[in-house]
This record gives structure tokens, sequence and C-alpha cells, in this order.
């Protein structure tokens, strides 16, 4: 067992997170400042709030939890109400049987525990977290209504006492005012935050459900097990989805107004061991295609691009993996270059936002209905402008090159990792070097990185070695002048994130001769990016580090979804 003489100091040095010299100089410091040495810690950022809450739990010998991305049960949050919450710093996050397990900044306030007993009618079991991630559980469970909307419905289930034991009773457990109350809460909810999905994902004996919000799953409730059929049922119906079918995915769709906005949702159901998960994708239909500066590129890499939009006839390759806004971008140069004089044809899978004068094709398999088969008849549709969702398969990239040469201007994505790395795709699909070096005129590399919060950001001298990684990165691109990196702190505007809002990096790669040289050449990736890097190309680390220095993301972030 933990003994208690250890100080906070101690431990973090047998977990190495402290060196001698620092634990000498922290107690040192604490002696003539008379500060607590878990102060003096933070202040010179030897260790984090997290790793002191931690060292804290040895000590004392009470288990640590960590609250963040963790999803509390209504049920269990609303056995101890807000004010209570905030005033002693706790909060619940489970419950079994007659105990109930409390995250606490004070465990062995002893007066407070037997409050809250009382109060709850459950046995507590303490637990020590870190006091900011206390009370950010407490600003997500309690703030915003979500859990105590769906509380509510969960008491009028449970007063109505559904019962889904025969197939029969199925249409009317769904017609059921507190079910369609919780899925109207869920959208609500989803609208509000901002989120791009919802995932309903039944578990062993709960169901979860997390909003993707700026590309990042949170999750953001539990439901009892009890009502997740309910609940699938009643998402199916509303996107008329065949509810007795449950052994095989579905796809469908429908519509949701809020607050004066109509949002399309198109919905997935894939069966899994527990249960069926639902998927539902919003999307807003009043919301416009962003142009190319809001995206987020900018100068060298803009102009580029916007040079090769003007070109009359060949392709311009868009380049990365799901979930990167290769669509966006797709849309935004559309809506640039649609207008009455020229007939724009799309096909898509799916059709995600609809745009003006622009004629739009979904892909339908089961049909026939093919991007290959698609482009061919598109070849006899008089087209200026062609949309190719996404370039798969040997016979769409044929076509697609084919319909270039001959004088129309195509518009695709390719699933590569960066701009370099679509032409010896393209060369492996088995595309002959030299129509592809005489079709493709540009090739856009491009990740979303989520905004760093205006409201709580904060600027920081980074470690030396990360200063001397920027400057080999960026390299004569580094502004002449010292430079400081930014962090943010989380606030109430942005949910306690740290990130409000997304933008893009890019890289844009402009085929000219030296690149057709190396395409006839069949030359690798790494070739072909030190020849694009040579003719001025900004790759998508350096955008990304730019952007971190000008304070609109932060150096993680950029790491994160730029990192080799």
């Amino acid at each position: 067992m933990a003994t208690t003489q250890l100080a906070v100091e101690d431990v973090l040095f047998q977990q190495g997170l402290l060196k001698t010299d620092q634990v000498s100089a922290i107690k040192l410091e604490s002696i003539n400042s008379g500060q607590p040495t878990e102060k003096i810690i933070l202040e010179h950022r030897f260790a984090t709030p997290e790793n002191i809450a931690r060292a804290r739990s040895i000590i004392l010998g009470v288990p640590f939890i960590q609250l963040e991305g963790k999803g509390i049960s209504a049920e269990v949050s609303n056995l101890i109400p807000e004010p209570v919450a905030k005033r002693y710093k706790l909060i619940p996050f489970e419950k079994s049987q007659d105990k109930l397990f409390v995250a606490m900044a004070d465990p062995f306030d002893l007066q407070v525990i037997q409050f809250i007993e009382k109060k709850s009618g459950h046995k507590v079991i303490p637990y020590l977290a870190d006091v900011s991630d206390i009370l950010k559980a407490i600003t997500t469970q309690y703030s915003q209504n979500l859990t105590s909307d769906v509380t509510s419905a969960l008491r009028e289930v449970a007063a109505s006492q559904i019962e889904q034991k025969q197939e029969l009773d199925q249409a009317e457990v769904i017609r059921e005012a507190p079910v369609a109350n919780i899925v109207t809460q869920l959208l609500e909810y989803a609208v509000k935050s901002k989120a791009s999905d919802i995932h309903v994902e039944p578990m062993e004996n709960q169901t979860r459900v997390r909003y993707r919000i700026d590309g990042i799953l949170h999750e953001k409730i539990i439901l009892p097990k009890k009502v997740h059929d309910a609940v699938v049922s009643r998402i199916k119906i509303l996107a008329h989805l065949k509810i007795d079918e449950r052994r095989l995915p579905q796809d469908g769709r429908f519509s949701f107004e809020f607050a004066g906005t109509e949002i399309d949702l198109r919905i997935s159901s894939l069966p899994t061991v527990y249960g069926e998960k639902i998927v539902l994708r919003l999307l807003p239909k009043s919301q416009t295609a962003p142009t190319l500066p809001e995206l987020g590129l900018r100068g060298g890499a803009l102009k580029s691009l916007q040079t090769q939009i003007l070109r009359p006839h060949g392709i311009i390759l868009i380049c990365g993996p799901t979930g990167s806004g290769k669509t966006t971008t797709l849309y935004s140069i559309l809506s640039k270059t649609s207008t009455t004089k020229v007939n724009v044809l799309t096909i898509e899978d799916p059709v995600e936002y609809q745009i003006p004068g622009v004629n739009q094709v979904q892909v339908n398999p089961t049909i026939g209905l093919t991007f290959a088969s698609a482009l061919r008849s598109f070849l006899r549709q008089d087209p200026n402008v062609i949309l190719v969702g996404e370039i798969r398969d040997t016979e769409t990239a044929e076509l697609a090159i084919q319909a270039a040469l001959t004088g129309h201007q195509v518009f695709s994505t390719l699933h590569t990792n960066s701009a370099s790395g679509a032409l010896p795709r393209l060369l492996d699909m088995g595309t002959e070097p030299f129509l592809l070096a005489s079709a493709v005129n540009g090739i856009v590399g491009q990740r979303i990185l989520r905004k760093i919060c205006e409201h709580c950001k904060l600027t920081y001298t980074p470690p030396v070695e990360v200063v001397e990684n920027i400057k080999q990165t960026l390299g004569n691109l580094l502004p002449n002048k010292p430079f400081q990196l930014f962090k943010s702190q989380g606030c109430e505007e942005c949910g306690h994130t740290g990130y409000s809002g997304r933008t893009g990096i890019y890289e844009v790669l402009v085929v000219n001769e030296k690149i057709t040289k190396l395409i006839l050449e069949r030359s690798s990736t790494g070739e072909i990016e030190q020849q694009s890097r040579s003719d001025g190309m900004i790759t998508l680390k350096q955008d990304g580090y730019l952007k971190a220095i000008e304070g609109i993301t932060t150096l993680e972030e950029v790491l994160r979804v730029a990192q080799d």
C-alpha cells in the first residue's frame, strides 16, 4: 500500500516524469516562496494536472478516474442535482445496484459523501479526478439540455412500460411520444452543436450516442438498453426502412426541420452482435458551398488552382483519405465554374448537396448505374464540365482521361495520401503514361483540421527541439522574426474542447513539363514530390505549420492529420 509520507513530486519522480534536480528545485522553491509544490510543478509545466491528480490518488490510496471522453448515463447524473455537483466539485459517473461511483476533487470529505448518500439513496464509492476535468464534465452533462430532456423522456418510457416482446407491438412502440421525443432531442442537439454525424451504438448493457463535431467523435449520452430497439425503429420508420429487417444493412434518408433550418439526414443501419447500429449523416439543405479561400486555400496554392480551373479541358484531381473534405472542395470548384453558359454533369455516391443549375446523378450499382456507365452516357450529353465523385477502378480512370483529352473539363477525387501519390496510383491502375501526362492539369492534396478557439487561445514559446523541427520543415517559408505557437485551455464557447470550426491544409501540384517527363519515366512518389517542391509547391505539413504559427490552429492538430 502507498505510504502517505510521499509527496506528489516524489511520486512523479518514481514515475520518471521528474528528474532529481527538478525535484530538488521544486522543494527549494516551495520552502522559499511558501507555495505548494503542486502549484510550482504546474507553473513550470513539469507535469500536467492529470499527472498530479494521478500522483495524489496513489498517495491517498483512492482510485483515479479520467472523465474526458467518458459517456455518463442521464439516469446516473440526475441522482445528484447540478447545483450540488458544482458546489462540491463532484459528479457521479456510474452506478451498480446500490453503489454510486462519484468523481470528487476531495474524496475524503465525509460530510459531503454522507449528504450524497442520503440524497441519492446509494452508497458512494469516491474516486479522485482532476478539478478541471470534473468541471468540464459538469458543463457537458448538465448545461447542455440533452441529458435532462432525454431523462424526462426516459421516465415517460418507463411509466408507459413499453414492452417489445411481440413484433406486432412494434408499430405502436415507435409512435409512443416518449420514444419520438428521445429521437427529436438527439437530432436537435446535433443541429445545435453543429455535428456532422450521430452514432447510435448498441453495447452489451447499454446504448451510447456519439456525435462527430469538428471531425472528432464525442460520447455525449448513454441510453438504457431497453429503449434501443424502440429508438432504432423510430429512426427506421422516419427513413422509410423495413423495421422488421434486422439482419441486413439498410440505407435511407429523411428531412428534419429545426429553428428554421431544414436538414437532410442520410441513415445507415448495420447489424452488430449487440443489435443494430445506426449512423445519421446531417446535410443542411440551405448550406451553400464555401469559396476556396473560405476552405483555407491561399497564396500560391490558391493562385495555382484557380489558373488550372480556368483551363477549358483536362483533369483536376482532389486527393486525400476519407473525411478530408474532398467533396466539399469539388463543390466549391463547381459553384465557381457553373454558369448558364456551360453544361455541368456530375456522377456522385451519394449526392450530398444539390447545386442549382447542375445535373447531378447518383450512383446505383444494383441497376448497373456505376461511375463508368454514367461517364459513357455523359459523353453523349454534350457536357462542358464533368464531375466524377471518385476514380475507383481502371475503367473509370480511362474514361475520365478520354473525356479530358476530347475537350472536356473533368474534376474527380482519388484516395491517396498526397498530391504526388496520385500519379503513380493512376499508373498502377494501368493508365498509359503518355495519356496521363497529356490529360492531368493539376492535383490537390488536402486534410481537414480543427481551428483553435478564439475565446480561450493562449500563446506559448515552444521547446527548442520543436522550433528546430519547424525551421527544418518550413525552410525559407519561415517568417523572418521570432515566432510563438498557440494552445487553448477550453471554455464555454468551444464546449471545453479548445477548438471551434475547421479549416483545410492544402498542397497543389501543377503538371508542368518537368512533371510530365517524370510521368513518362514512371517515377516514384518521392521523385515527383521533390520536383514539385523545387517548382514551389508548399506541402501539407508546411501549410499546417504556417497556420499553426499564425494562430489558426495548434501544432498538435497539424501533426494529428499531416504527420508522415
